[in-house]
C-alpha cells in the first residue's frame, strides 16, 4: 500500500508515474488510473513534506527557547 511508503520510495514511485504518462500510448483508462496514482503519490509526499517541516519548525522552536532562557 503506497501510505506505507517513505517520501523517497513515493517521489520516485511518482517520477515513474510521469514519465509513463509523458510516454504516451496508454489508454484513457490506463491514463486515469495512472494519474489517479500520481495524485495519491503526490499528496503523500506533500504530506512527508509538511511533517517534515514541522519537525524542524519544532527543533527551532526549541534551540531558540533553550538560547532565549540562557541570557
Amino acid at each position: 500500500m503506497t501510505e506505507e511508503l517513505g517520501y523517497e520510495q513515493a517521489r520516485d514511485q511518482l517520477i515513474e508515474v510521469v514519465r509513463e504518462l509523458e510516454a504516451g500510448g496508454l489508454s484513457l483508462e490506463q491514463s486515469l488510473a495512472l494519474w489517479e496514482k500520481g495524485e495519491h503519490l503526490a499528496k503523500l509526499c506533500e504530506r512527508h513534506l509538511e511533517g517534515a517541516r514541522h519537525r524542524i519548525e519544532d527543533a527551532l522552536k526549541s534551540v531558540e527557547d533553550s538560547t532565549g532562557d540562557e541570557g
